[in-house]
């Protein structure tokens, strides 16, 4: 028995290395045919890759107002999400007068993967995710101190921000929008999952799905039929670039993903009055992945931060339907109009210097 263990232990092992080809960084995309133009990427886009040391590659894009930009706003998308999902949103902003920039996460999306098979939510910490977005803003966005610089996290991405925040990241304002701050959606029990998970990385294996979660499927639902929007037509969007494109595919996240989420989420707790710059919470009042009193806690605790919650809205704000979203949009609006008409430094405004080897490239 013991030896049956060991062998598949080292097969597994084996197989986690695998080929560097399916954990590589993806940049262009293919435009599925089925999308209208608002889906598609804004004018001008253009992808660039962000290297901090030895963490993986991670994808970024940009697109740029027709007039001189008001604001700069830096996009986190949540776990499954690649930037293609939030092109409609940038081209919004775009047309608002701001420079939108979208930085994927580890794991996920154009970067680079962690684990062998691509379509699996792999990371072993939230801390590689950290220091991506201070390096982003200190090497590749690089505030002049005039344009206001505004964060926007969606979904467990606003563990990300807080953090970044805690550690000093110069921002204007941080906008989270429907923050996964206690996930509801899990495969077991917290009480089963959490010291499953953290076992498994203790065990380098992971990188494994929980028995219970599955992989990408194409007649798998969409963030329609999740319930994370009631639009039919903007929940598909998602299906639609991963149909299309084979890399962006994802599926549930790994076991791994899952400790580094909750050690995320232990650390963030621990040092919210560190946080400088005004925070907006943007709930939905309908959202079925997470509890919305643990973003009411977090404002509570924060220095600065105002919560506004959306009638019917589904944790998809950004893909809801026009009634729900428009006001969602509104309120982003809002948060960055309150930045430029304020015209000062803002709080933070010089980031605080990243240890790691910084390689920014653009437009690939």
């Amino acid at each position: 028995m013991r030896r049956r263990l060991l062998a598949c232990l080292l097969m597994l092992s084996l197989v986690a290395c695998g080929d560097d080809g399916v954990r590589a960084p993806f940049a262009e995309s293919r435009p599925p045919p089925s999308l209208s133009g608002e889906f598609l990427a804004p004018l001008g886009w253009a992808w660039g890759y962000l290297a901090v040391g030895a963490a993986p590659v991670q994808r970024y894009g940009v697109s740029a107002p027709p007039v001189a930009p008001r604001a700069q706003i830096l996009i986190l998308p949540g776990y499954g999400e690649s930037a293609e999902l939030w092109f409609e949103t940038a081209r919004d902003l775009n047309q608002r007068g701001y420079t939108t920039w979208i930085l994927d996460r580890q794991g996920q999306g154009g970067s680079q993967r962690l684990a062998f098979q691509r379509d699996v939510g792999h990371v072993v910490s939230f801390a590689p995710d950290v220091t991506a977005v201070k390096a982003m803003v200190k090497a590749v966005i690089r505030p002049n101190g005039r344009t206001p610089l505004i964060l926007l996290a969606h979904g467990d991405s606003g563990l990300v921000a807080l953090r970044a925040l805690e550690e000093g990241l110069g921002v204007d304002a941080a906008i989270l929008s429907a923050p996964s701050l206690d996930l509801t959606a899990l495969p077991r029990p917290k009480a089963q999952l959490v010291p499953a998970a953290r076992w498994a990385r203790r065990l380098r294996l992971g990188f494994l799905r929980d028995p219970a979660s599955a992989g990408w499927r194409r007649q798998g639902p969409d963030a329609h039929a999740e319930g994370l929007t009631h639009d039919p037509r903007r929940g598909a969007v998602g299906q639609a670039w991963q149909l299309a494109n084979p890399d962006l595919r994802m599926g549930a996240p790994s076991l791994g993903w899952y400790a580094a989420y909750y050690d995320a989420l232990d650390a963030v707790g621990h040092d919210l009055k560190a946080v400088k710059a005004p925070v907006a919470v943007l709930t939905a009042d309908k959202d079925g992945a997470t509890r919305n009193s643990a973003a009411s806690q977090v404002c509570a605790a924060l220095t600065a931060c105002v919560q506004t919650r959306f009638p019917g809205a589904g944790h998809a704000i950004h893909l809801e339907t026009d009634a729900r979203r428009d006001p969602w949009l509104a309120a982003v609006e809002t948060v960055v109009r309150a930045r430029i008409e304020a015209n000062t430094p803002g709080l933070g405004r010089r980031p605080p210097g990243v240890s790691e080897d910084v390689d920014a490239v653009h437009g690939l």
